[in-house]
């Protein structure tokens, strides 16, 4: 078996020792092999093992075995190899089991959510209907469509779209990303998404009617890498090359902007970065609300340009850009790149580590949880081949393919799809630079180079490339066609069949040589076990077959030698080939057809779109031998076909170009329902008397703090107004410092009012306080009784809240407070009066778990009743099915997990007093029968629903709002809205509380946790067992967390928020 030859050698040895230091006796006990009589090692071994074991550790045991002289320390050895591959085998077995019933389950839970879909929309499917849905099925079979790019009814991006100026959000946050000299394959974060990534940001800066691309990345400041990944910006283009000064503006062009988040002195592989998402998500708000303000004076005649998508790579990125596009109201489009769950399915089929051990490693719950959010959230996905969409996407619960066509197929007649939703998938092929390939025709040159390659007698008159030399040195005849592999030394990519193949078909040997391109290498005794396997079985195969003179293999080449490899086999009229196992995309092939390389491919994944669109070559079983063998001796020895495919592959190459791609890309999403930031109500800048605000004094600190600083530090205004907070600059000291003169010339003896937060009158204002305010008090502690109802600790902290920022007037004037809780307006308003607060005492208050947000003495009706901010409703509203939610909750909490109904009483009962037109609310009756949130959203994305389940108010509510509102998300809209920058905000929570509670904790605001204020939350019913952790939500450490005890008083709060403040500096 290919990988495992080492195995016969130790085969061998047991033979040869007799078996005699194996116990008969206790391994036929334990092992049910069928045949009880007697424990035939060998038998054992051929029929449990070496079909099913490939481990490199055990490989490296049986190296020191092989080098072990003393005969009974040998025997010793094997004894306890042969129980480690025993167990290892069992486990498998166990694992494999486990597998087929998860499989199993999931394929059941699968077909209920389709036919609880299909009882609910079935009062009006139509015949006409399923006719369309059987013209979708039709559609999506035709790949040559798609890669012609006929969209129907879609109006292909073109140069009419000149005008339109658009801004592009790209985002890819793990592993090292710059312009120029990638470090490609530094290690596993930094390989081919990064190129991909820079590269589609400087070509859709070239479309016609961009405008700007900022590609967002982690910022990183460690003596492990180089400075310039700690650079806060780096321009990669100016835009379109045929721009003239008119269309290229000041801002114009691609740019990286690296945002700091997580220790600053550390590089973090992607494993590690999950606990500091948020504070990403904050400082790429803050970048984007800056640089939207500053492109609305260049370009948008004083309004705000907002981001036209935002595009998340990757599923951390996907999980930010899914905040993002919540937080601002703007489209969100997802690349996968590569998916949890399908490795998760490999992982577990390898049967070498648990699905525990898996999780502990690769944190690959938390990576899956991200990938459905992204899936909840966006508009668009966009894959390179149509595998991915069955093969991949099909296995998350957010993405069901029949259940896309029909809901695609009902809103296209518009039908009624009860609040059901899911994202257009696209098949869009990642783009290439052709700019440096040269297509050479058939010359006189061609021989002519390889003579003097291969004639010691003449010189040649032009410089070859080296590369030239060191492959040609393994060949004995380098004229003869060149069969071309180029991949890793992995065991998937297939490459001993490939040799096999080669050196067991005569005719193809005498006809053609084999290079096999397989990475670089110094030892192969220092590679990984499964790289160092392949190659030295590779090495045995040659000298199997006695191919010396006939395969060339060289030790080490250069990136920059690639296109050079792939010309040489071109001159030599030879053929590419690509036998892996699966192929997820292929973009080898389309290198070697750009070059003349005709090619031959695994028919397993996306060579098969390749090939269709290209139609330069040959497809193959890659576990068949003899198709490998035919299929390169078919295009090596008739002319004809080979120069059919070469043409072939250059006229359709042009598919696969960069400006394709963003075509392709920016027609799609065009067709997206587009959104942005709308108030109703506008937002005067001379609404308030400079005498009654320092908010136009602030504003240039304000704009300062926004930008990004060049040592990377996070940016925050001076809450505390300490000089230290502004550093060096002495500009910027200085205009702080005519603000605080300002602030001190207030007139002596003036009344407590005159620098309170803020008048306590109940008059009306036109627009909330919020926009005076330059820190925010946000008070979200969830203290419920075992009925639900708040605890009166709550207002004792209020009160100490407000006597602690009231200790220094400067900082009060540009303090406000806000409230954060799950409980609805009017009992939050009951609860502060039976405490005698006032609720103009807060600029906002937060309520129904974030599905409202109100500003006291703002939107406030004839009677004196507060109203909900309207722009908040309409900026939550995104995906938002209330009318098919309801029923769904009410069957699913109904029903037992195999589907039957439960006892004749409901576990929940609506809370009609909670309810409002985006938060759905249920009493919890029987919490024993209560499903955790992992469980619900799960049921709930298999049906096409997308909404935020939580429980709350110590686990005696469950509230369903929508997908991207939450009492976190509600703080980012404050920003935006109102321009209160989320790092200063401070907001003050228990040591538990709503499932929502651990959201509240990331981010750049500033934490404060009141020890023994919150007995008992609601946390225990949000993850089910091999969930995500806690620990991948919440960074561990954090200078934006502090702790004290719940009874403090005034002083010590103070203390403590000072010193919080100072957090990030």
């Amino acid at each position: 078996m290919a990988g495992n030859e080492w195995i016969n050698g130790y085969l061998e040895a047991i033979l040869d020792s007799g078996a005699a230091a194996i116990d008969e006796n206790k391994a036929i006990s334990s092992v049910n092999l069928g045949e009880r009589s007697h424990f035939n090692p060998t038998k054992y071994f051929v029929e449990e093992v070496v079909t099913g074991v490939d481990e490199t550790d055990l490989h490296r045991t049986w190296i020191k075995v092989v080098a072990t002289r003393n005969t009974r320390e040998r025997s010793s050895r094997l004894e306890n190899m042969c129980w480690r591959i025993w167990h290892l085998t069992r486990k498998k077995k166990q694992l494999e089991l486990e597998d087929i019933q998860r499989l199993a389950k999931r394929r059941w839970e699968r077909e209920q959510g389709r036919k609880d879909v299909t009882e609910d929309m079935s009062e009006d499917l139509s015949e006409g209907e399923k006719g369309d849905v059987l013209g979708e099925a039709v559609s999506l079979d035709s790949p040559r469509k798609k890669f012609q790019r006929n969209f129907s009814n879609l109006e292909v991006w073109s140069e009419k779209n000149k005008e339109k100026k658009l801004y592009v959000v790209l985002i890819s946050l793990h592993g090292l990303v710059r312009g120029d000299n990638m470090e490609l394959g530094r290690d596993s974060d930094t390989g081919g998404q990064i190129k991909y990534v820079v590269e589609l940001a400087k070509a859709l800066a070239k479309m016609p009617g961009v405008y700007r691309v900022d590609l967002f990345t982690r910022q990183i400041s460690s003596p492990e890498v180089d400075w310039s990944y700690g650079e806060p910006t780096e321009m990669l283009n100016t835009g379109p090359e045929d721009g003239d000064g008119a269309d290229l503006g000041e801002s114009c062009g691609a740019y990286i902007i690296r945002i700091p988040f997580g220790p600053r002195d550390k590089y973090l592989r992607k494993e590690l970065l999950w606990p500091h998402l948020q504070e990403f998500v904050d400082g790429a708000l803050a970048h984007i609300l800056n640089m939207s303000k500053v492109l609305g004076e260049q370009i948008g005649g004083g309004h705000p340009v907002w981001p036209y998508v935002i595009h998340g790579h990757y599923a951390d990125a996907g999980d930010s850009a899914a905040l993002l596009s919540g937080a601002l109201n703007v489209p969100m489009v997802l690349t996968g790149h590569s998916l949890g769950r399908n490795k998760l399915e490999q992982l577990l089929k390898q049967g070498r580590q648990s699905k525990e051990d898996i999780n502990s490693t690769y944190k690959i719950m938390r990576r899956i949880e991200a990938e459905e959010l992204s899936l909840d959230a966006a508009e668009l996905v966009i894959t390179s081949t149509k595998q991915e969409i069955d093969e991949q996407w099909g296995l998350y619960d957010g993405f069901d393919v029949k259940l896309e066509k029909v809901l695609r197929a009902r809103a296209r007649r518009g039908v009624n799809c009860h609040g059901r939703y899911m994202p257009r998938m696209a098949v869009i092929p990642p783009g290439m630079d052709f700019s440096n390939v040269i297509a050479q025709e058939d010359t006189a040159e061609v021989d002519g180079e390889l003579v003097a390659l291969t004639n010691g007698d003449g010189a040649s008159p032009k410089a070859l490339p080296p590369i030239w030399s060191e492959v040609m040195r393994f060949l004995t005849n380098p004229h003869k066609p060149m069969i071309l592999a180029l991949s890793r030394p992995d065991p998937k990519k297939n490459i001993t069949t490939l040799v096999k193949a080669f050196g067991e078909c005569r005719p193809l040997r005498e006809l053609a040589n084999l290079t096999l391109i397989m990475g670089n290498r110094d030892d192969i005794d220092e590679m990984s076990g499964g790289n160092a396997s392949v190659l030295t079985t590779v090495l045995k195969l040659i000298d199997k077959y006695d191919l010396y003179g006939q395969v060339a293999f060289p030790k080490h080449h250069k990136q920059v030698d690639v296109p050079e490899i792939y010309r040489l086999a071109a001159k030599t009229k030879g053929v590419f080939i690509n036998p892996a196992f699966i192929e997820p995309f292929g973009l080898t092939l389309i290198e070697a057809a750009a070059h003349g390389l005709p090619i031959v491919a695994t028919k397993n994944g996306g060579p098969v779109d390749i090939h269709r669109a290209l139609n330069n070559g040959l497809l193959i079983d890659p576990h068949d031998q003899q198709s490998i063998a035919s299929a390169l001796l078919k295009l090596v020895s008739e002319k004809n076909l080979w120069h059919e495919c070469r043409k072939n592959g250059w006229k359709n190459i042009h598919l696969f170009s960069w400006p394709e791609h963003c075509r392709t890309y920016l027609t799609r999403v065009a067709a997206c329902r587009m959104r942005h930031p709308h108030w109703q109500t506008d937002t005067p800048t001379d609404e308030f008397d400079p005498q009654e605000s320092f908010n136009d004094s602030l504003k240039d600190v304000q704009d300062m703090s926004l930008r990004l600083s060049v040592d990377g530090e996070k940016t925050s205004l001076t809450e505390s107004l300490d000089m230290a907070a502004v550093g060096d600059d002495r500009q910027l000291q200085d205009q702080v410092q005519r603000v605080l003169s300002r602030m001190k010339r207030q007139e002596p003896g003036a009344p407590d009012s005159e620098v309170d937060r803020k008048p306590t009158d109940n008059s009306p204002s036109k627009y909330p306080m919020l926009r005076r305010r330059r820190r925010l008090i946000v008070i979200a502690l969830d203290c419920y009784d075992s009925r639900g109802n708040p605890e009166k600790k709550m207002i004792q902290i209020v009160q100490e809240l407000f006597k602690a920022i009231k200790l220094d007037p400067q900082i009060a004037r540009l303090t406000g407070f806000a409230i954060s809780t799950a409980m609805p307006i009017s009992e939050l308003m009951e609860f502060l009066k039976s405490g005698n607060v006032k609720v103009n005492d807060f600029d906002a208050l937060i309520c129904s778990s974030g599905s409202e947000v109100y500003y006291p003495g703002t939107y406030s009706e004839e009677d004196g009743k507060i109203c909900p901010d309207p722009d908040y409703a309409s900026h939550i509203e995104y995906r938002w099915g209330s009318d098919g939610l309801k029923k769904t909750i009410w069957k699913l909490m109904n029903t037992s997990e195999g589907g039957e109904a439960k006892s004749n009483h409901s576990p929940i009962e609506e809370d009609v007093k909670s309810n409002n037109s985006h938060c759905i609310s249920f009493l919890i009756k029987d919490l024993s029968r209560a499903k955790k949130v992992d469980n619900m959203r799960q049921k709930l994305r298999m049906r096409g629903l997308r909404c935020h389940v939580m429980y709350c108010r110590n686990s005696t509510r469950m509230q369903v709002i929508p997908l991207l509102a939450s009492r976190s998300q509600a703080l980012r809209y404050l920003f935006v809205r109102w321009r209160l920058n989320v790092a200063n905000m401070f907001v003050i929570l228990g040591e538990t509380g709503d499932t929502d509670y651990e959201e509240l904790i990331g981010g750049t605001h500033k934490t404060l946790v009141m020890k023994g204020v919150t007995e008992k939350g609601s946390e225990e019913l949000l993850r089910t067992a091999g969930s995500y952790l806690r620990d991948d939500m919440i960074p561990g450490e954090s200078p934006f967390l502090a702790h004290l005890n719940g009874d403090a008083r005034a002083e010590g709060i103070a203390n403590t928020l000072r010193q919080l403040s100072k957090a990030g500096m």
